[in-house]
């Protein structure tokens, strides 16, 4: 199926050249069939020679209705723009030409109608100069006659072969649906209407309904006027949603597959073309229109603060119009839909000058760039492939600026903690401001720092004082390896607990217990004495062998039976093992 919709000033001949088209009635309310005016949305649909179906999504052509009519062109690719050959441009033909050409629409047919009424080439050389330098310019003309016939042949040739030019959507894509339509059914509950654009739908399917978060199973699905257990874009669709009253749901909302859209209430645009624009105006986009503040940031770059959250990716077209003005301000295509506060001086030139490197295509590896470490869920909900496995994405050039920066963390806790056994990895995670502890081995690695036991850069050498009082002590030793220092001697060496530690996690001592510490080869000089001994020794005969006192000879033995060196017996003597 392929989705068209119209456009062009009341009173052209729109809804009757769909009446032609299709044989149906666009128009839904008997206040727009008493009136013959078009009011609110009206939708139609045929099956052309070829076999390929087309609906039809025909708008308001008066100018009290301007939002009714974006809300039906924003979602179709294709539209059939009509110009009256006995009126020729009019007013809202040329707001209607404005806002397709903000949103970029390129593919459709100039049909020039009434043409039994008045020569049709000077309406159609008057449309052709208007379209020119617009995005419709190379849309091919078609002139026609509802009442008599004339042209439709030629019209419904054209059609068909535009039809064929169309891109075909991405079945696999993730899901937006613009709701354009809600009611209920009796028996049924709710269902909205929409121009399916991209992906599938499929009967069971559970989908998000924004702005309001709420979850919308699919109870059944209906297009063409017949039920279907799925459906593939492009598509018009009526979507009949489980557990969401009418009263949750409007024009404006959206379907969206769960967890792979950002909503978000803030976006940078690059604004097309180049204009001063005024603070307030309305976005529209789909068939949302949302109040926007303007915020402009470069010649042709702005921010916009919506007053409502919509799912939004980077190269969305959107238009900017001025609703108190009944203008088209200008079209925007969003840059950036996580974009940076601007808090600082001189943030907004900067920023700025950033925009004007983007071009609104999505770009997973130049994204991750511009903001260094990011989730992989959330860079392909921005539109954007990962250019990685997930969950967590950082930039080769972020990677290095972390690793340069843990180096320099890790110098100052050294500095104002010198007898620590390196950082903790939780301080070095919040120095780096790093959302997830995974991230932090591999950016160690790249600092060359090792990670081990939750602390990082462990084995630092002693401060000076501290190795110049082990040296001291050390030599002590050397004479008398088992006659370990008393708490005084410690102290008037400055070595107290912390320093002992310290000098124990870098090697320089082995310590026993708190302020108990010896040569750090002590349990290699004590085994060939103890060897010496006849066997089973007690430990009065290893204290005598080892010339030290029971406060050293207990722990020591005790060490070198965990370390499976010496053995303790039930009667409580000792023998050593080979």
């Amino acid at each position: 199926m392929r989705v068209v919709a119209t456009a062009g000033h009341v009173d052209h001949g729109k809804s009757t050249l769909i009446r032609r088209l299709t044989g149906m009635e666009p128009d839904r309310w008997a206040e727009e069939r008493r009136r013959g005016l078009t009011i609110d949305l009206g939708f139609a649909w045929t099956e052309l020679a070829d076999g390929c179906s087309v609906a039809f999504v025909d708008v308001p052509g008066h100018e009290r209705f301007v939002p009714n009519m974006l809300a039906g062109v924003g979602p179709v690719p294709a539209v059939l723009f009509v110009v009256a050959a006995d009126e020729g441009w009019m007013p809202q033909s040329a707001e209607h030409l404005d806002a397709l050409d903000a949103l970029g629409v390129s593919d459709g047919l100039l049909v020039i109608t009434r043409s039994d009424l008045a020569d049709p080439e000077p309406a159609l050389e008057q449309a052709r100069a208007r379209l020119r330098g617009t995005s419709l310019a190379e849309v091919p003309p078609v002139l026609v006659s509802g009442r008599t016939g004339q042209g439709w042949d030629e019209l419904t040739e054209a059609l068909d072969a535009m039809l064929h030019r169309l891109a075909p959507a991405d079945p696999d894509a993730d899901v937006r649906l613009w709701i354009d339509r809600a009611f209920a059914v009796r028996g049924a509950g709710t269902v909205v209407t929409g121009t399916l654009q991209g992906g599938a739908l499929r009967v069971g399917d559970r989908l998000r309904l924004t702005p309001s978060g709420l979850d919308a199973p699919i109870r059944a699905l209906h297009a063409l006027g017949s039920a279907e257990e799925s459906l593939s874009a492009p598509a018009r669709v009526a979507v009949n949603l489980r557990g969401v009253d009418l009263d949750q749901v409007r024009r404006g909302h959206a379907l969206i597959t769960p967890g792979r859209w950002l909503s978000t209430d803030v976006v940078d645009v690059r604004v097309h073309p180049a204009a001063d624009l005024p603070q307030q105006l309305t976005l529209h986009i789909g068939s949302a229109a949302v109040p926007a503040r303007v915020r402009p940031l470069g010649a042709d770059t702005a921010r916009l603060a919506l007053r409502q959250p919509l799912p939004l990716r980077i190269g969305d077209r959107a238009l900017l119009r001025d609703p108190g003005g009944h203008a088209v301000r200008a079209g925007v295509t969003v840059l950036d839909v996580r974009p940076p506060e601007l808090r600082r001086r001189g943030a907004a030139r900067a920023r700025a000058e950033q925009l004007d490197r983007i071009d609104g295509v999505p770009d997973g590896v130049a994204e991750l760039r511009r903001r260094g470490l990011v989730r992989a869920d959330e860079l392909a909900a921005m539109g954007a492939v990962p250019p990685g496995k997930g969950p967590w994405l950082l930039s080769p050039q972020h990677r290095a600026h972390l690793a340069a920066r843990l180096r320099d963390v890790l110098a100052e806790h050294r500095r104002d903690h010198p007898l620590d056994d390196g950082m903790p990895t939780g301080a070095a995670l919040r120095a780096l401001d790093l959302p997830d502890p995974e991230l932090l081995p591999g950016i160690a690695a790249e600092a060359g720092l090792p990670v081990q036991r939750g602390r990082l850069g462990g084995g630092s050498d002693l401060p000076e004082p501290v190795t110049r009082a082990v040296e001291v002590l050390l030599g002590r030793l050397r004479e008398h390896p088992f006659q370990a220092p008393t708490a005084d001697e410690l102290a008037e060496l400055g070595l107290g607990d912390r320093e002992l530690a310290a000098a124990e996690r870098t090697g320089a001592l082995l310590r026993l217990a708190p302020g108990l510490v010896l040569l750090p080869d002590a349990e290699d000089l004590a085994l060939p004495r103890l060897a010496e001994l006849d066997e089973p020794f007690t430990l009065s005969e290893a204290k005598r062998a080892l010339d030290t006192s029971r406060r050293v000879a207990v722990p020591l033995l005790e060490l070198l039976a965990r370390r499976g060196r010496t053995r303790r017996l039930p009667d409580g003597t000792h023998r050593t093992c080979c």
